[in-house]
C-alpha cells in the first residue's frame, strides 16, 4: 500500500503577499507621513517595538507545508532614549520562530539595522544567531540542519501604516556556514505587524 503525500503550492501564497505589498506601497505613496512624529519612547525601558506574525515554513525543503508563529522584541541602544531610526545604529533584536506542524524550530537574538527609504516605507538587515530543535542528519521529512546553534540573518521590507503600526515582509534563513557535517539550513518567510512605542 503505497503512502499518499498531499502537496501544499506557495504560488498562490507568495503571488498573495506580493499583490498586498505593491498595494500597499502604492497607498504609501499617497500618504503623507512626514509630518508625523517620531515614536516616543518606550513605557518599558529599553524596549522600542514588538512585532508578531505568521511565516511560510521553509517552502523548498523536505519541511515544506507548514506554517510558523513570528515573535519578536526589538530594542534601543542602550544609553540614549530611543527616539526613531538609525540606519548606522543597530537595535537589539530577541525572538523566537515555532512551527506549528512539529518541524524546526529556533529562538534568536542579533542585531537590527533600518533604512528609510521615505516617512513611510523602511528596509531592514539583521545579523545574529538562533539555537534550533532541528535533527543533525538527513530523516525524511526534516532539515538536516547539522548543528543546534546557527547564524541567522533576515531581510524585511516595511510599511508604516501609523506613527506606531507597521507592516513588514521578511525573509530569515538559518544555517552553520558550513560549519557542521550537515547544513541544509532552514529559510522562512511571511509578514509580521509591528508596533514601535
Amino acid at each position: 500500500m503505497k503512502a499518499t503525500v498531499r502537496s501544499f503550492s506557495i504560488q498562490p501564497l507568495i503571488g498573495g503577499i506580493l499583490g498586498g505589498i505593491l498595494g500597499l506601497i502604492g497607498m504609501a505613496s499617497a500618504a503623507d507621513l512626514a509630518a508625523s512624529p517620531a515614536p516616543s519612547a518606550s513605557p518599558f525601558g529599553y524596549l522600542s517595538e514588538v512585532r508578531v506574525g505568521g511565516f511560510s515554513h521553509d517552502y523548498r525543503s523536505p519541511e515544506r507545508g507548514s506554517i510558523d508563529f513570528n515573535g519578536e522584541l526589538l530594542f534601543g541602544t542602550p544609553g540614549r532614549a530611543f527616539t526613531g531610526y538609525d540606519a548606522l545604529v543597530p537595535r537589539i533584536h530577541l525572538g523566537t520562530t515555532i512551527n506549528f506542524a512539529g518541524k524546526t524550530s529556533h529562538v534568536y537574538s542579533g542585531f537590527t539595522w533600518t533604512y528609510d527609504l521615505t516617512s513611510a516605507l523602511f528596509v531592514e538587515a539583521t545579523f545574529g544567531g538562533s539555537v534550533n530543535n532541528g535533527v543533525r542528519y538527513a530523516v525524511p521529512g526534516r532539515n538536516a540542519m547539522g548543528c543546534p546553534v546557527t547564524f541567522r540573518e533576515s531581510a524585511s521590507a516595511g510599511l508604516r501604516i501609523t506613527t506606531n503600526w507597521s507592516l513588514i515582509a521578511t525573509v530569515e534563513h538559518m544555517s552553520n556556514a558550513g560549519l557542521c557535517v550537515e547544513n541544509r539550513g532552514l529559510t522562512n518567510a511571511g509578514l509580521r505587524l509591528g508596533y514601535a512605542f
